[in-house]
């Protein structure tokens, strides 16, 4: 058997664990799931005979609820405060890693941890580099997950299937020139969907872009920034230090019947309050008819089944752009600074 830890937002425990283990399934690794309900956290225990299994059949990036994962190597429990090194080195014996992850859950009681992992973490990189246990050119990185103090699951992922964030989350500062805090959704939209080396050419100044259910202007404010020029269609008041800018034109019509005379628009971006399955067909919509290029886009999730009514309008959206017969890549993933929804990244070639 091989087990995994999977990081997620607390709260969607049960989608983490749906959404691995049906990807599983379709690679005849078949598991069960444990999660404590609001703990951040899902265990998976696969039947596999190596702890590389899933790692070699799925992506993290695929995953729309994991934001990290590690293949469980051991579990330390009851270390003596005076002396957490040594039995972690015994578990680490004959094993190399290019780098070291010392991991909490993220919740309050998680946090608690971070304070101690801040004086733990500099004597045990350094034992570690020592013993030559951390090397450049390993290429699997260690993970250390604190329960608290003296109880931890040790672990490694593939350098080349995990997330390059600490917790898998990319910490952003709210700009204080900003309309609203909705801002850093798609400000992390871009970082998680974009690749930085390609941001001057996707994400460059001179661009038209159009963004559905604008006020008061959070996402067209990211837009601003990069020197777009944005088309702010909402029929509330935009703020005015944007329209002030030059740069932002506003249409107080219905972001679903609004559509642009011609089709140079780039970026498409929608964080409307609406179903899912509205939205997603809106998008299709624009991308089928040509009118934009890109598009990040918010699907607000239900109460009840979310995975699966996420899979149903996933689905759909896709069904329609290959009938269309466009080249297209479709992303899906909960980021941190989402709530109750889904963001969305539509890319057309």
């Amino acid at each position: 058997m091989a087990e995994y830890l999977l990081y997620c937002r607390a709260g969607f425990e049960s989608e983490c664990a749906g959404e691995i283990q049906a990807r599983a399934a379709e690679h005849q690794l078949f598991g069960y799931c444990k999660a404590e309900k609001n703990s951040g956290l899902v265990e998976f225990i696969c039947d596999a005979d190596s702890s590389a299994a899933v790692f070699n059949h799925i992506s993290l990036d695929s995953l729309i609820f994991t934001r990290q994962w590690f293949s469980i190597t051991a579990r330390l429990f009851d270390l003596d405060e005076g002396d957490r090194i040594n039995p972690i080195l015994v578990a680490l014996q004959g094993n190399q890693y290019a780098q070291l992850s010392l991991d909490y859950a993220d919740t309050n009681e998680g946090k608690h941890v971070s304070g101690f992992l801040k004086k733990f973490s500099r004597p045990l990189n350094q034992t570690l580099k020592s013993k030559a246990v951390l090397t450049q050119n390993a290429k699997q990185s260690l993970h250390l997950f604190f329960l608290n103090s003296n109880n931890l699951l040790l672990g490694w992922n593939p350098n080349q299937n995990r997330s390059e964030w600490h917790l898998g989350i990319k910490r952003l500062r709210f700009p204080s020139s900003a309309p609203s805090r909705s801002t850093l959704k798609l400000e992390e939209a871009f970082h998680y969907f974009i690749p930085k080396d390609e941001w001057a050419e996707r994400l460059t100044s001179g661009l038209n872009a159009v963004d559905l259910g604008a006020a008061p202007g959070g996402w067209t404010w990211q837009l601003v920034q990069r020197g777009m020029m944005v088309t702010a269609i909402d029929n509330g008041p935009m703020n005015q230090a944007l329209m002030d800018s030059g740069q932002v034109k506003h249409f107080r019509e219905d972001g679903f019947k609004y559509r642009p005379f011609k089709k140079n628009v780039y970026w498409l971006v929608c964080d409307m309050v609406e179903k899912p399955f509205k939205v997603a067909n809106l998008m299709a919509d624009w991308a089928i008819d040509g009118y934009c290029r890109e598009a990040i886009f918010n699907l607000k999730l239900p109460m009840k089944q979310r995975y699966t009514h996420l899979n149903e309008v996933l689905e759909a959206i896709e069904v329609r752009l290959y009938e269309s017969g466009l080249r297209y890549e479709l992303k899906a993933k909960h980021l941190y600074h989402d709530r109750e929804e889904v963001t969305c990244h539509l890319r057309v070639f």
